[in-house]
């Protein structure tokens, strides 16, 4: 399981209504993407998701439980990596499971299961300044996954990469998410890649972010980026963010 569900969830930083009111779901074994202008507060979204901090109103369910304090069911992938420098690529992933108090063979075995899944074999005993930017998030969603999370959130997790890289990773995060089955919450400011990568894309408001529309995107995959199919869908999704940008520049 790991539906997520936010009921009339909002947010005040310094007296400032960073996001109000904000009402959706994450069902289970879904992947959902996050839009909205700069400051809209989606990392916020993210961050009451995995327990780090509390709304002002509203509640937020993971399984029909109410998540207070830090979430122990979520994995968090974040854009700027935040690997552990002096751990290796197996370090790295085995340190959930460690810090849970399995034993070896147990850490080992799931840490072996990742490197094969995210394609890092042969690169287990390298540190962090050893990898590429695309192999050390590799690394990243590999940690996450390792500490069997009921819920992926994920912040802008590809926004450092170089083009290339990043549609390479957005296929491999794929291939993984069918695999595993966790629901993924996806925050971007790719249009592009919402498109790509979502069963539903939800828009958020300029600030103070707040549901504006959600997006079925009911195409197969893999998806044809270029298709007609998932230009009218982008299409559509633009012209609700377009609005919304240009309210943010006000």
């Amino acid at each position: 399981m790991g539906r997520l569900v936010l009921k009339k969830v909002s947010r005040k930083f310094n007296g400032f209504l960073a996001t109000e009111n904000m009402d959706f779901e994450v069902a289970d074994g879904e992947f959902v993407c996050l839009l909205g202008p700069s400051g809209c507060g989606k990392t916020t979204i993210l961050r009451i998701a995995a327990g780090l901090i509390s709304p002002d109103e509203g509640e937020i369910f993971l399984d029909g439980k109410k998540i207070v304090g830090v979430n122990k069911e979520c994995g968090v992938v974040f854009q700027e990596y935040a690997l552990f420098p002096w751990r290796t690529t197996k370090g790295n992933i085995m340190f959930g499971p460690e810090v849970k108090g399995m034993p070896k063979e147990e850490c080992e075995r799931i840490s072996r299961h990742y490197i094969d899944l995210v394609g890092l074999a042969g690169f287990e005993k390298l540190y962090p300044h050893e990898l590429s930017g695309g192999m050390k998030q590799r690394v990243g969603i590999a940690r996450a996954y390792a500490n069997n999370p009921k819920l992926l959130l994920m912040d802008e997790p590809f926004g450092a990469l170089d083009a290339q890289t990043r549609n390479i990773m957005q296929a491999e995060l794929l291939r993984i998410w069918e695999k595993e089955h966790v629901s993924v919450l996806f925050v971007t400011h790719s249009v592009d890649e919402a498109v790509y990568l979502a069963d539903r894309i939800v828009v958020m408001t300029a600030r103070p972010g707040t549901v504006k529309e959600i997006f079925e995107v009911d195409l197969p995959r893999p998806r044809v980026r270029t298709s007609p199919e998932a230009n009218v869908i982008r299409d559509r999704v633009l012209r609700s963010l377009g609005t919304e940008i240009q309210m943010a520049m006000r």
